[in-house]
C-alpha cells in the first residue's frame, strides 16, 4: 500500500502518468494516421485479404452476408485485416475450424467477438459483420497498448527507483520498433498490457491481481506461461528467508506450496487450450486418421503446428537465404544483449547466485534497507526492497526543489542519477533471466525476424535504453541511433506491413 499512496500523492509522477498517457495516444494516432496514407499511396502486394469464405460451421449467422449501408468504408476497414489478422478475425468470426488455427491464442478473438456483438453491434448493419470485427480488434489494441505504456511506467519507478528514467522508458517503449503491431490485430497490445501489468502487481504486493494478469497473459500469448518464472524467483527468495532467516520449516513450506499452486494457475490457461485442440482434433476422429501429434506421449499441438506449417525448429531458420532477416532482427537483438550484459556486468556475483547473497550489510544504501512499518522479520528481502521504492526519489525531489535552477521535469537529463540507472538490484534479475531466454528462443528457434515484436514487450530493453539516451559516454552517438531505429522501423513497419509486404 505504500507504493501506491506515494504514488498517487507524487505531483512528479502524476505528471509523468499524464506525459506517457499523451504520448501513447500520440503515438497511436500517428501510427494509424501512417497505415492510412501509405495504404492510399501505394496497392498491396496481396489482395487476398477481402477473400470472406463462409464459416464451415452451419450453425454461425453470416453476417457478412447481409447488405449493409456503406460498403466502400467496409472494404477499406477489411483491407487493413492482413498478415495474422486475418487469423484473429476469422477466429473471432468462425472459431477454430482448421489444424493450424490452433497456433493462436483464444483470448484476443474472443475480446473481439464480444466487443462486436455488444458496444460495436449497432454498427454491423453500417459496414457488414467482419469489418465491426475489424474496428474491435483495433480498438482493442490501441486502448490495451495506451494502458499497457502506463503500466510499465509503474513497474519501471518500483524497478529502477528513478522517476524521470521511468518516463524515458515509458516513451521510448510508446515509440518503440514494433509499434506497428500494437496498432493492428494481433495480440502483442493485448499481451504487454496483462504481462506488464501483472509484473506491476507483483510488485507491488497484489499478489492475486498478478496471477490473474498473468495467467490471461498466457491465454494472449504463448510466451505469457514464462511469466511463472517471476513468481518462482519471488517463491524461492520467500523459502530461502523462512528457512534461513526465520528458521521455519513449516513455512517454507506454506510459502512452497503457495508459490506452485500460483505457477500452476498461470500455466492452466494454454494446457486448457491444448487439451482443447485434441478434444476437437484428436477424440472426435477415428484411431486410422489420427494426425501424428494426437499419438505423441505429450500431445502438444501447439509445437507442431509451428514445426508443421511454419518450420519453426532449432537452427531451422539458419539459412543464408535468411540472411537479410537476421540484419533485419540485428537491431532489437543487439539492444537486448547489450542490456543483458550491463545487467550482468553491474554484480556479476549476486547476479549468478540469483542474489542469494545479497544483503542489506553488502550494500549498505538507503535502496536495500527496509522502510520504517516494514516487519523486517516477517518479509523477505525481495519484499523489503520493493517497499521503499520512494525513499531515494523523494530525496532527489527535495534536492532539487531547494535548487535555485530548477530545469523542466520532462525528458530533462540534469540532475538524473546516471551511475548506471541505480544501485544494482536483486529484483532485476528475473527481469534479465526472462529477456535473455527470449533471446536465445528468437535467435536459435524462432523465424528471427519476429524478435522484433516478441522482445517489443521486456522492460529491460527500455531501461537500458533510458540509460543509454543519458550516459555521458553514449548519449550524442547512441542515443540518436536509438531515436533513429524506432523512428525507421515505424516508418517503414506501417508503409510494409500495411501494404500486405513482409516485415516481421
Amino acid at each position: 500500500m505504500a507504493i501506491r499512496s506515494s504514488m498517487i500523492n507524487d505531483p512528479a509522477r502524476s505528471s509523468h502518468t499524464r506525459i506517457v498517457f499523451r504520448s501513447a495516444i500520440v503515438s497511436r494516432i500517428l501510427l494509424l494516421t501512417l497505415t492510412v496514407v501509405w495504404r492510399s499511396i501505394l496497392s498491396p502486394y496481396d489482395t487476398s485479404a477481402s477473400i470472406n469464405p463462409s464459416c464451415i460451421a452451419s450453425t454461425t449467422d453470416d453476417h457478412h452476408q447481409q447488405l449493409i449501408l456503406f460498403p466502400r468504408i467496409a472494404a477499406a476497414i477489411e483491407n487493413g485485416i492482413v498478415w495474422d489478422s486475418v487469423y484473429f478475425v476469422r477466429i473471432a468470426q468462425c472459431g477454430y475450424e482448421y489444424e493450424q488455427t490452433y497456433a493462436f491464442l483464444p483470448l484476443l478473438p474472443l475480446c473481439i467477438s464480444f466487443l462486436s456483438r455488444t458496444v460495436l453491434q449497432p454498427l454491423i448493419p453500417l459496414v457488414g459483420y467482419r469489418a465491426v470485427l475489424a474496428l474491435s480488434g483495433y480498438l482493442l489494441s490501441n486502448m490495451s497498448f495506451v494502458f499497457a505504456a502506463l503500466f510499465l511506467y509503474r513497474l519501471s519507478v518500483i524497478i529502477l527507483k528513478d522517476s524521470e528514467a521511468s518516463l524515458r522508458a515509458s516513451i521510448l517503449f510508446c515509440f518503440n520498433p514494433a509499434s506497428i503491431f500494437y496498432s493492428s490485430i494481433y495480440s502483442e497490445s493485448l499481451y504487454a498490457l496483462l504481462s506488464i501489468g501483472g509484473l506491476y502487481f507483483l510488485m507491488s504486493g497484489a499478489n492475486n491481481l498478478a496471477v490473474l494478469s498473468l495467467a490471461f497473459s498466457g491465454c494472449a500469448r504463448s510466451n505469457g506461461v514464462l511469466n511463472a518464472g517471476y513468481i518462482g524467483f519471488q517463491t524461492m527468495h520467500r523459502a530461502y528467508d523462512a528457512v534461513f532467516l526465520q528458521k521455519s520449516a513449516f513455512l517454507a513450506l506454506q510459502v512452497l506450496i503457495s508459490g506452485i499452486l500460483r505457477c500452476v494457475f498461470i500455466f492452466i490457461p494454454f494446457i486448457a487450450f491444448q487439451a482443447y485442440g485434441y478434444y476437437n482434433l484428436c477424440d472426435r476422429h477415428a484411431p486410422d486418421k489420427l494426425r501424428p501429434w494426437c499419438k505423441a506421449k505429450i500431445p502438444l499441438l501447439y509445437n507442431f503446428i509451428q514445426s508443421h506449417y511454419w518450420g519453426v525448429g532449432f537452427l531451422r531458420y539458419f539459412q543464408l537465404k535468411q540472411l537479410p532477416n537476421f540484419l533485419l532482427a540485428s537491431p532489437i537483438l543487439s539492444i537486448a544483449l547489450c542490456s543483458i550484459i550491463h545487467y550482468v556486468k553491474l554484480r556479476p556475483k549476486e547476479f549468478f547466485s540469483l542474489g542469494f547473497q545479497v544483503t542489506p550489510k553488502n550494500y549498505g544504501d538507503a535502496s536495500m534497507l527496509p522502510s520504517p512499518g516494514i516487519n523486517t522479520k516477517n518479509s523477505s528481502l525481495l519484499e523489503r526492497e520493493t517497499s521503499t521504492v520512494s525513499q531515494e526519489d523523494q530525496a532527489r525531489r527535495r534536492r532539487k526543489s531547494s535548487s535555485k535552477e530548477a530545469g523542466p521535469t520532462v525528458l530533462s537529463t540534469e540532475n538524473v542519477s546516471i551511475d548506471k540507472l541505480g544501485k544494482f538490484s536483486i529484483i532485476i534479475i528475473p527481469f534479465v533471466l526472462h529477456l535473455g531466454f527470449m533471446v536465445a528462443t528468437a535467435f536459435f528457434v524462432m523465424h528471427v525476424q519476429v524478435a522484433t515484436r516478441f522482445l517489443s514487450a521486456s522492460p529491460p530493453i527500455y531501461w537500458f535504453a533510458s540509460y543509454v539516451l543519458v550516459s555521458p559516454r553514449t548519449r550524442k552517438g547512441w542515443g540518436h541511433l536509438i531515436w533513429g531505429y524506432c523512428a525507421a522501423y515505424i516508418l517503414m513497419g506501417s508503409l510494409l506491413f500495411s501494404n500486405f509486404y513482409p516485415f516481421t
